[in-house]
């Protein structure tokens, strides 16, 4: 007889990512509203985004809200250090120069960039105000720049020169940090279309219809403007915001589904113990039936004497906080003393030492938590008792030998299943305790095997001698560990 354990599914697509049939009646995921704080967004993966679970989309929503927050302390960052590289170069106008503008621009960025920061950290930012904030970075690299004509004292043509250019190039970056292609593209536009403008107005001052050349060389060395020159400006800076919207498209799609599975593993890691979990996401090559390997190990078992005819009497709901609360007090005791719960049956549970992960130690790790198991019920029992509650009593069993671990099914459904004697004859030797009158029974190989592995065996303990099992053609030598 194979007793099975965890259920598990081999991962794939999410279902609810699949298109609804034309005609039929939306899904709630499809229906649930946009987190808060979101307006209208083309999305880029209109099928993959708007019919992922609400609380999916909001943990892609609070991915976003971290990358805002990483964009302010990098925006931060720059404004602090150009304003100290501003402070301490030596300056390259004259002295007496009526206008200068660097420091007023500087300092709005900084108000700027501390008022986005904090509303970072307070809330969820909107689309319209990231919007804003693309605007307000390009604009005032653009009123920097061309106010530099004013500032030297020289034709408007000559800002056009000005190296600050490539800042358009840090912003459009920073917006790559959010993985929306969205405020990229807006950001790349902006400066694109700011650039247009700061060479229409030099071309339409007075006496920009002169500084207009086709000779590189002056161009280079005076104040002339060569056309080709500034649109090769543009297309470079569409180039790039293009490339960098493409890559984010993509990136995008990547970190929507990452998300989605990352959460749906996580939600299905609760399952199975946390040791098949670990093996599941860790195998180097998908798990398929048929696989298995041989290990020694300890099998417990444990069952709630009289609860059958508990739930022929009691409310559902009554049964289930009981059941709730009983597995609750004995879980993280098993699992602390290193067992994987492999199987809940009802109002029993089935746990493995040495079966999801070899151990050296698994007999005596496995006698170790049933005694604790039995003191935590103990008290358990006198609490409800106490309370005028339904008390009954928690009755288990350990037995050790060779297991087979491993996974039966088919592609579309596997178990991860504990198989071997072991786990029959500690079902078997949980039911005797009805028998004989005990709490809590070991086999005597299962005692000798824990005291080799460090046992330390508490006083009391009473044996039975040739004790006939039911289902077991040879009578066992067992040990009393709880009366």
């Amino acid at each position: 007889m194979a007793t099975d354990a965890t259920t598990i599914r081999e991962a794939g697509p999410p279902p609810q990512l699949a298109p609804a049939p034309e005609g039929h009646l939306p899904r709630a995921a499809d229906t649930a509203p946009r987190p808060a704080g979101r307006g209208w967004r083309p999305r880029l993966a209109p099928r993959l985004e708007t019919q992922l679970p609400l609380r999916v989309r909001e943990a892609i929503a609070r991915q976003e809200d971290a990358s805002e927050r990483l964009i302010g302390w990098v925006q931060l960052t720059i404004v602090v250090t150009f304003g100290l590289l501003y402070l301490v170069s030596p300056k390259t106008y004259a002295a007496d120069a009526p206008f200068q503008p660097v420091p007023y621009i500087l300092g709005t960025y900084l108000v700027l960039t501390l008022i986005r920061l904090v509303w970072s950290y307070r809330a969820r930012l909107p689309d319209w105000a990231l919007a804003f904030s693309a605007l307000f970075d390009i604009g005032l690299l653009m009123l920097l720049i061309w106010s530099f004509h004013l500032q030297y004292g020289q034709p408007p043509s000559f800002y056009l020169k000005a190296p600050t250019l490539l800042y358009v190039f840090i912003f459009i970056g920073l917006r790559a940090l959010r993985f929306d292609p969205r405020f990229v593209l807006l950001t790349g536009l902006l400066a694109a279309a700011g650039w247009g403008g700061m060479i229409f107005f030099v071309v339409a001052s007075e006496g920009g219809q002169m500084m207009i050349t086709r000779d590189y060389v002056e161009y280079m060395t005076a104040n002339a403007l060569l056309l080709g020159a500034e649109f090769d400006k543009i297309i470079s800076i569409l180039t790039v915001t293009l490339i960098l919207s493409a890559a984010l498209w993509r990136g995008r799609a990547l970190l929507v589904r990452s998300v989605a599975e990352g959460m749906a593993a996580e939600e299905l890691s609760r399952f199975f113990a946390p040791e098949v979990a670990r093996q599941i996401k860790g195998a180097e090559e998908t798990i398929a039936a048929g696989q298995g390997e041989l290990r020694e190990a300890a099998v417990v078992f444990l069952d709630l004497r009289g609860f059958t005819r508990l739930v022929e009497r009691a409310e559902p709901a009554e049964v289930m906080a009981l059941l709730a609360e009983y597995q609750a007090r004995v879980i993280p005791v098993l699992q602390r003393h290193g067992g994987s719960i492999d199987k809940f049956l009802g109002d029993g549970i089935m746990a493995s030492f040495g079966a999801a992960a070899p151990s050296a130690g698994y007999a005596r790790d496995a006698l170790t938590a049933l005694d604790a198991v039995m003191a935590a019920a103990a008290d358990w029992e006198a609490e409800r008792q106490a309370e005028n509650l339904p008390a009954p009593r928690v009755n288990g069993a350990v037995t050790v030998g060779r297991v087979l671990f491993g996974a039966v099914g088919d592609e579309s459904r596997l178990e991860i299943t504990v198989i071997g004697d072991p786990v029959n004859l500690a079902a078997k030797l949980e039911k005797h305790n009805k028998t004989a009158g005990t709490r809590a029974l070991a086999t005597a190989e299962a005692l000798a095997r824990a005291r080799q592995q460090g046992y330390a065996v508490p006083q009391g303990l009473r044996a039975l001698d040739a004790e006939q099992i039911e289902g077991v053609a040879e009578p066992l030598d067992l040990v009393v560990l709880a009366d």
